[in-house]
């Protein structure tokens, strides 16, 4: 396994805050979700056509990776723009060498009401040029897709090699109270990347916690992974962009590297 951080948890740092955090607390990448106030990374300067071959070889000097674009494409809604954003992230993927692009397929929060014939038919309209590309759309476990056996469903249905799961253990635990067994059972075999956080569930809601801190099952879960040889990335997503309470980067990003190593070691 390799490890990442999103920067949805440093919304506030520059990008050479960004790389020299992951080199110097022993990262082996990251994954983009925006920079500052641009959640657009391919309109970021430093992703521009015209710049992104000395980002990725600046990437690359510090022996770091961009293992997923966390994309802002919503697939479910009406956005006729959807289908055109989504081909400026994969050709981003493309350029930076980076393998997968998280595509949004239901809205945040709460699992809620999404068309998921719409979702189905702009998957199926866009793995084509994702697969052209060497890039993977991922489906995460979020909002009605954290039911993993809609979301086994779903990808079975688009049958695409170029289309596969990102793992976010938080969500189907939270949202529809499933074990890690059934989770694993429903899409072990998608799953390419993964979110990793811990929380606790307070008067119904979820409170995030530092790793080894909440009661998320993530040992088992990291099992699963070691139990296949599970060579992605396991990315630290700390959702501090919407959350300015929690605690900042620079402390949980160094308490992950130290944790997550060790729940793999037991796991």
């Amino acid at each position: 396994m390799k490890l990442s951080f999103s920067t949805v948890g440093c919304p506030n740092w520059r990008w050479n805050e960004v790389l020299a955090a992951a080199s110097d607390l022993g990262y082996d990448g990251i994954e983009l979700r925006g920079l500052g106030e641009e959640l657009k990374t391919p309109s970021i300067d430093l992703f521009s056509p015209a710049r992104v071959s000395g980002t990725r070889g600046e990437l690359a000097m510090r022996g770091l990776s961009v293992f997923c674009l966390a994309s802002d494409v919503l697939l479910h809604s009406e956005d006729g723009n959807a289908l055109v954003d989504a081909g400026a992230y994969i050709e981003l993927a493309r350029a930076l060498g980076t393998p997968y692009v998280r595509v949004l397929c239901d809205s945040w929060g709460e699992p809620g009401p999404v068309d998921e014939d719409l979702v189905y038919k702009r998957l199926r309209a866009l793995a084509p040029a994702a697969a052209a590309a060497s890039v993977t759309l991922l489906v995460e476990t979020n909002g009605v897709w954290s039911d993993t056996g809609k979301l086994k469903q779903l990808l079975g249905a688009v049958d695409s090699s170029a289309v596969a799961a990102l793992w976010d253990v938080n969500h189907p635990v939270r949202n529809f109270g499933e074990t890690v067994q059934t989770t694993w059972n429903n899409i072990g075999p998608y799953v390419r990347h993964v979110h990793l956080k811990d929380s606790v569930s307070e008067n119904g809601k979820t409170v995030y916690k530092l790793l080894g801190y909440g009661d998320l099952p993530l040992r088992e879960a990291l099992s699963r992974l070691k139990g296949v040889g599970f060579d992605g990335a396991l990315s630290m997503e700390w959702v501090k962009r919407w959350n300015a309470e929690l605690e900042d980067a620079g402390i949980v990003f160094a308490h992950y590297v130290y944790q997550v190593k060790k729940l793999w070691q037991e796991a």
